[in-house]
């Protein structure tokens, strides 16, 4: 009988060893996901997240529309835990009628889905800043044949070809890609994507706009206090880098900021928010 016992656990033991190294494969695996396809996110906060966003392009006027990731989000959040973030965006943006649709974890497969589920629909803001792409690249290093460029370069030109279906009078404000220092290893990754990304400006409707010589050095490590610590997310200065390069822009094309703001209230994480007593 303790024979057999042995027996079952080492069986068990091993089966385990297998499912935790499956697992750690899938985790460390680059996405063979097309990120010019577009694809929900599918858990109930997202879907929270996504119906807020739909009432939100109903509400006020909205001449900028952010769209991104939680890079994006973050800014113009409600959230209690970014409201110095809040604050800055109000102070740079008030006047202008912004509004952020970024929602944190999305790829460009994800932004396509809410695009093409009506958060841009009938909003035909005159300035649409995007930032997307990060979380495509991830942090994975590089592998031999590694499809994240051409990939990537597609999912944004798929982006930028819905705004011009859906708002095709909106001037796009095309970002370059952030630096991100968790893995120094993506940023050839990053800098092959934004070469490519420039390329998709015209002069006219979509105009692109890099700033990574203002958050980073010529090795692509960032300044101090761009970041929080993880090396991706903006912190305040980070973000103030970015309202200054935007800023000009929205004068040229809108004027200077009105004394009245109009744009909707701003939405947060409703896994974020305190249940009503």
């Amino acid at each position: 009988m303790r024979h057999r016992n042995r027996f079952l656990q080492i069986a068990l033991a091993f089966l385990l060893f297998l499912q935790t190294g499956n697992l750690m494969s899938t985790q460390t695996a680059v996405s063979t996901e097309k990120a010019y396809e577009p694809s929900p996110r599918t858990d109930q906060n997202s879907m929270l997240a996504h119906a807020q966003l739909l009432e939100k392009a109903k509400q006020g006027r909205i001449d900028i529309y952010f769209e991104g990731d939680s890079i994006t989000r973050r800014w113009g959040t409600s959230d209690e835990q970014y409201k110095h973030f809040l604050e800055n965006w109000r102070a740079n943006f008030f006047g202008w009628n912004a509004a952020n649709f970024g929602w944190g974890g999305d790829t460009t497969q994800n932004i396509l889905w809410r695009l093409n589920n009506g958060e841009l629909d009938n909003v035909n803001p005159k300035i649409i800043v995007l930032m997307a792409g990060t979380n495509n690249v991830g942090k994975k290093s590089p592998e031999e044949n590694d499809p994240r460029v051409d990939n990537i370069t597609q999912g944004i030109k798929a982006i930028l070809d819905l705004f011009r279906q859906k708002s095709p009078k909106s001037t796009v404000i095309l970002m370059g890609i952030f630096p991100r220092n968790d893995n120094m290893a993506v940023m050839p990754i990053i800098n092959a994507i934004n070469q490519r990304i420039a390329k998709f400006a015209d002069a006219k409707k979509v105009r692109y706009l890099n700033i990574n010589d203002k958050l980073a050095d010529k090795d692509d490590k960032l300044f101090e206090g761009i970041t929080n610590k993880d090396g991706l997310h903006l912190d305040i200065k980070g973000y103030q880098v970015w309202a200054d390069a935007l800023k000009p822009i929205f004068k040229k094309l809108l004027g200077p900021p009105a004394k009245t703001d109009r744009a909707p209230a701003p939405t947060g994480d409703p896994s974020a928010q305190k249940p009503r007593t």
